[in-house]
Order: C-alpha cells, then structure tokens, then sequence
C-alpha cells in the first residue's frame, strides 16, 4: 500500500525483559519532565523496604498476645489497622480470616491483583499470576501443596476473593511452644504467605535455625 511505510514507534525499540521495560519507559518520561526519577525511588524504596509484610506481622502477633486486641480486631479491622498507622495505600478496608483447627483461610483476587500493600507491602507475582488466581478457587488443597502446606483432610479451606472495596488478611494459628512470648518475638515468626493463607508461621525451631 502506497502509504504503508515502516516506522519504529517508541514501545517497538523497548527492551523485551519487563524490568527493562519499566526502566526505559521511565528514562523516557524522565526525559520529557512527565515524571521525577527520585520521586519514583522514593515510593519504591517505601513499598520494599519501609512498607512491607512486617506491618501485618505486627497486626498478627498483636492479635495472638493481647485478647482484647483481637476481640477490638474483629469488630473493627479496618479501625484498629489504621490506629496502629498502618493500612494506606490498598489497605484502607480490610477484614480478617482467622485460621483454626477446623478452617484455613487462603485470599486471591479473581478478577485482577487486588492486595493489601499496606499491610503485605509488593504483591508476589505468583499472587498476579493467573495460574494462581484460577486454580486456588478450583483446588486450593493441591496448590497449597505446591506451597508445601498439607494440611489435615478435616480441616476446611475457605478462599476468600479480594476486591476493589475488600482487601483480606488471614490471621494464622499461633505456633505451639510460643507461650509467653513478647510480640516482637512472635512476629518474628508470621511469614507474608501465612497472611495469605499460601503458608503457616514458621515454628519457634525454624525461627531459631
């Protein structure tokens, strides 16, 4: 065709890799004054280092050693989340699972990758991936098992999917031989996968290996 001619548009040069990617459609708006490149080190910096998984860890261990928190904590998550300074971006309406003997709870957004930053900090990939968000509502027993979770077969797996309005955060069962712990100690022990419910807390002889 006469006016078919080939022209490299800006997204054809990109690197493929996606962390390429990002950075080169970052140079790029840099360059046009469309973004600041400290700006955009700051809010990276904030969710992988200063907003992170050990903010729900706080809310776990929190819950596990004070009664009252936990009661408080069940009426009003997304209250009391926010009055110990946490919550924010993704996380300003939460609700909680509690796991038991008799029920384990597992969070996924179906629809896209809805998640607690607040709380959790950067979603897995995993989480994002649609391996995960199709399979853990058909078998959730066999992915928790590729997590390396077997749990006992009468023991109910509840999946809760997260929204746009809801975000989940699953409060694990308290590890045996924890007894008199302080919270720091016990927090040391919530992994962010147990707060997804892909995982359990490590043990008090895992935590010491």
């Amino acid at each position: 065709m006469p006016h078919d001619h080939h022209h490299d548009h800006p997204h054809t040069l990109l690197p493929s890799d996606p962390a390429l990617r990002v950075k080169a459609l970052e140079t790029i708006l840099a360059d046009k004054g469309l973004v600041d490149p400290k700006a955009v080190d700051e809010i990276i910096d904030l969710y992988q280092n200063r907003i992170g998984p050990q903010g729900g860890a706080s809310v776990v261990a929190k819950a596990w050693a004070d009664p009252a928190f936990l009661e408080a904590l069940r009426a009003d998550p997304s209250g009391v989340i926010a009055g110990m300074g946490l919550g924010g971006r993704q996380a300003e309406h939460v609700m909680i699972a509690e796991n038991t003997p008799e029920r384990h709870n597992m969070v996924v957004c179906t629809l896209c990758s809805c998640y607690p930053w607040g709380l959790l900090g950067i979603p897995p990939g995993w989480y994002k991936s649609d391996a995960y968000r199709a399979r853990v509502v058909r078998d959730p027993r066999g992915v928790l098992a590729e997590f390396g979770v077997t749990l006992p077969e009468e023991t109910k797996i509840r999946v809760w999917d997260s929204t746009a309005e809801v975000r989940y955060l699953v409060i694990p069962m308290r590890p045996a031989g924890t007894e008199g712990w302080d919270e720091a100690r016990l927090a040391a022990l919530v992994t962010r996968d147990s707060m997804i419910g892909t995982g359990l807390p490590l043990s008090p002889a895992e935590a010491s290996a």
